[in-house]
């Protein structure tokens, strides 16, 4: 990886501090937690459907996904250890920590087996991506047949996102949705949704 890439995927290296990457950002982006956790809560998910939050950071989104909808599995995965373990601190405190899993992982290598996900989800974190299609390749490899991945990130830079799902997802629902969250509610932020036609 170049040197610009990596200071670009690492937040030029806010990523290995854990505690103060979410001291600044995740204040900043508490609305849109909030409202990712409101969307899979409002889900026709099952019970026990697995949701993995890719590029998860200390563990946010999982955590509000889990005091919405305790009847889900969730696991929450991130490239950088220092977020992992600051996730799982955050888990304890939360008292969620037998509920949600924290991975060390990469979107491009993702140590899941075919077909064993229900929903994806990632917020803010796409755009950090070197590579999107193989993102999305591992993305499609763990999805269910019937399941869908969103990714919530700034709406210009979710053009390349559906740039890269196109070719890897075909014959499903692309569609790319403004995201209206009280700060947020700029037009900033959208999601990219993928479900099955």
């Amino acid at each position: 990886m170049r040197a610009a890439d990596h200071a670009h995927a690492t937040l030029f290296g806010l990523f290995h501090h854990g505690g103060l990457y979410d001291r600044l950002v995740s204040l900043g982006f508490r609305p849109l937690y909030r409202r990712v956790a409101a969307d899979v809560a409002s889900a026709p998910l099952p019970e026990g459907s697995r949701v993995l939050d890719v590029g998860t950071g200390p563990g946010r989104v999982p955590l509000a996904i889990a005091a919405a909808r305790p009847d889900l599995r969730i696991e929450g995965l991130d490239l950088s250890p220092g977020m992992i373990d600051r996730a799982r601190r955050n888990a304890a405190r939360a008292g969620t920590a037998g509920r949600v899993e924290f991975t060390v992982g990469d979107v491009a290598d993702l140590p899941h087996p075919d077909g064993s996900v229900d929903l994806v989800v990632s917020t803010m974190s796409q755009h950090h991506w070197p590579d999107p299609a193989a993102g999305m390749r591992e993305l499609s490899r763990i999805l269910r047949p019937g399941g869908q991945v969103w990714i919530y990130d700034f709406r210009v830079a979710l053009r390349r996102a559906e740039t890269a799902a196109g070719p890897v997802f075909p014959g499903r629902l692309t569609r790319r949705e403004a995201v209206r969250t009280g700060r947020l509610a700029s037009g900033l932020i959208g999601r990219l949704v993928i479900r099955p036609a």
